[in-house]
């Protein structure tokens, strides 16, 4: 990843703040201490998003009581969140020719499966396998979605329910996700692997794969992101033209359509029946809860699984059932998953339920929920099979996968009970196993640079013509950053004297509960200049005796090495431990509640830089800024939001442009940096001309 290369060395500040002083010998640098309640720093921001986040939620429930009073703001209730919905993904690409293939054929006990192929894209392929039953067509038919299975359709719970509902008289389609099964999207053809990268504990679905799906899934949403759009437009999508291809076989009935999935498989089901008029009856499984008890749980899943901006927009998890209103749903869940809070599910009931009683339909949504854990278990494909036969059959029947069962068993000795009927290889589409692998094929990350580079084309006229207000009004919008002009009160915390200078431990009130550090070095004799120091990993990192902030103080300047929120003393996700940490920063979760919230951290830290630079105006006559790493994207924003702040700008260690993330496989820490949106308006060489710096480095101007 290209970075910033040093440039000139920037400084200073002078003010005498009275503390306590600490001798040298016990020179201890952390400034901020435990609240009175207990709460540490490092919890401190993520306590404030978390008390945001369901401040939200309470505004979405209460205007969803308000909303009750009639059945034409029930209607406009669905339309505005189908309206939202569409627009957060990046709306819906063009159809285009299937030319579908079907590559192979298996006969099994009661059912038969065509191995599929469709183009839902152009270059861009899915595959699929079809279960037909043995009864004579035309039959309904049933999108079954993969959860995050490694082997995608080739799981067994998903063969299972696809057989179940295939010897009950209607066709069941299991497909591959992006970043699953034969459909990988971040190959590596030059070595072969048996377990993943980054879970070596697993076993990979095919020798080129080198990442979890999960880890896939996060990496070409944050891809996404940048452009305007979300990952979950390409499982929506999919599922979209899976329907089509269904309708064009004469042996389907085109008006009885299906559609069912657990976990991530749960998520696609809930987002095509919100958005998808042909699919007659939907029973999405183990997902569906409130975002209230997600972040308060496990936090935000991978990449589809958050729309940018919904919690504060008023769309929750309940909105999937509402807006498809009043079709039949069945909630499927399990009251032991640990994954998808119970709680939180009947909460979504509730609320569906009676947003369908307003409707006048509320026999049409139901829930089953066995007392068993996450999974599509045999207790929940026995449920949708019937459920499916009630809608799509208009028969009512018993359904046993099992002829008898024991009067009691446990988890793994039911899933014993029922194995499924084909390996991987055996169900497998691609002669090579993965699409990618097939010449002249397209990944996410192409398609979404592609759409990337006719961005560029169309905003760079458009940025051209605005004068400097629009601009700035522009770039506040698109990050979120305030038009806050307040000074913060400084909280002297404590003095370290060296033989340079003094140390003064300072802290500024960012949020109501969220407190932000800096270092105060005042040199012997102070000038009247200034220089903001942001380093993007701590104010202590080139804060020791002999570093670079010591050198600048021993000319004479006085350095303010301050922190931005989730940097340094407050930065957070030191008690989760997730698959793909590493690669999306360990306050992945943190940074995607935000995303959620329609929060960036680029437009937080931004408004963080200035409240740092009005603290300082209050001290010196002259303010230059330094940001490194982390610190330096929003450090650049805040120099191009107040020119006349800074007498110079300095850049160390930051991506060149946004536009390199978009196609970039191997960005690592990056997700931090993700504003939703922002390249159809902007990027990062543009806020460097503003400012007027060309090239690689920020310099005095």
């Amino acid at each position: 990843m290209s970075r910033f290369r040093s440039y000139a060395t920037i400084l200073c500040i002078a003010s005498a703040l009275s503390a306590q002083t600490i001798s040298l010998g016990a020179e201890d640098l952390t400034v901020l201490k435990p609240a009175a309640d207990g709460v540490t720093a490092e919890q401190a921001f993520e306590q404030w998003l978390t008390r945001e986040f369901v401040a939200m939620t309470e505004l979405r429930s209460g205007a969803f009581e308000k909303m009750l009073k009639s059945a034409a703001a029930c209607r406009e209730w669905q339309e505005q969140r189908r309206t939202f919905f569409l627009e957060r993904i990046g709306g819906l690409p063009e159809r285009t020719p299937l030319d579908a293939r079907i590559t192979g054929t298996l006969k099994g006990n009661g059912y038969r499966v065509e191995k599929i192929i469709l183009e839902t894209r152009p270059a861009f392929h899915l595959t699929a396998n079809l279960y037909l039953p043995e009864t004579p067509p035309p039959w309904p038919a049933v999108l079954v979605a993969c959860g995050h299975s490694h082997d995608g359709k080739a799981a067994g719970q998903y063969q299972l329910v696809c057989m179940l509902l295939a010897r009950h008289g209607m066709a069941a389609i299991c497909y591959d996700p992006i970043g699953q099964g034969e459909r990988y999207q971040m190959l590596d053809t030059t070595k072969e692997r048996t377990v993943f990268d980054d879970a070596p504990h697993v076993k990979v679905p095919h020798p080129n794969v080198r990442l979890m799906c999960t880890t896939e899934h996060t990496a070409t949403g944050f891809s996404s992101a940048l452009i305007g759009a979300n990952v979950a437009q390409f499982r929506i999508w999919d599922g979209m033209r899976v329907i089509d291809y269904l309708q064009s076989r004469k042996d389907i009935i085109a008006e009885k359509i299906g559609c069912t999935g657990n976990s991530g498989g749960g998520t696609e089901t809930a987002y095509l029946m919100a958005l998808e008029d042909r699919i007659v009856a939907a029973a999405p499984g183990c997902y569906l809860t409130t975002f209230r008890k997600l972040i308060e749980t496990l936090g935000p899943q991978d990449g589809e699984q958050n729309i940018f901006g919904q919690i504060a927009f008023g769309m929750d998890e309940a909105d999937y059932c509402i807006m498809r209103a009043p079709k039949p749903t069945l909630i499927c869940a399990g009251k032991r998953d640990a994954t998808f809070d119970f709680g939180g599910t009947w909460e979504v009931f509730r609320d569906a339920k009676r947003f369908y009683s307003r409707l006048g339909s509320p026999e049409t949504i139901d829930m089953a929920v066995p007392d068993a854990p996450h999974g599509f278990t045999l207790q929940l494909r026995e449920a949708v099979t019937r459920f499916m036969s009630r809608w799509l059959l208009g028969k009512d029947v018993i359904v046993r996968e099992i002829a008898k069962l024991p009067d009691s068993f446990t988890d793994d000795e039911l899933r014993a009970l029922s194995l499924p009927d084909w390996t991987p290889e055996q169900l497998q589409c691609m002669p090579k196993g993965q699409v990618l692998l097939t010449p002249g094929e397209r990944s996410v990350f192409e398609i979404n640079a592609e759409i990337a580079i006719a961005l560029r084309k169309s905003r760079e006229s458009t940025w051209l013509r605005m004068d400097d207000v629009a601009k700035k009004k522009t770039i506040r919008e698109t990050i979120g950053a305030r038009a806050d002009d307040t000074t913060p009160s400084i909280e002297k915390l404590g003095i370290i004297e060296r033989d340079f200078c003094k140390i003064t431990k300072v802290a500024i009130a960012a949020e109501e509960g969220l407190r932000l550090p800096a270092l105060l070095f005042v040199p012997k004799k102070p000038s009247r200049k200034a220089t903001l120091y942001l380093h993007g990993t701590s104010m202590k990192t080139d804060a020791a005796p002999g570093g670079p902030i010591e050198q600048l103080v021993q000319q004479g300047h006085t350095v303010l090495a301050a922190e931005l929120r989730g940097i340094g003393e407050t930065e957070t996700g030191l008690r989760r431990k997730v698959f793909g940490a590493g690669r999306f920063g360990r306050d992945n979760l943190e940074i995607l509640t935000a995303y959620l919230m329609g929060k960036s951290y680029v437009g937080m830290r931004t408004d963080d830089v200035g409240r740092w630079t009005r603290v300082l105006k209050t001290m010196a006559d002259e303010v230059h800024l330094l940001a490194i790493g982390e610190a330096a994207i929003p450090a650049l924003h805040a120099a191009a939001l107040d020119r006349t702040a800074y007498k110079s700008t300095t850049l160390r260690e930051m991506i060149p442009s946004w536009d390199s993330l978009v196609s970039a496989t191997e960005a690592v820490d990056q997700s931090v940096n993700t504003v939703h949106g922002v390249l159809r308006h902007y990027d990062l060489p543009d806020l460097r001309k503003m400012i007027g710096v060309e090239g690689e480095a920020a310099g005095s101007k």
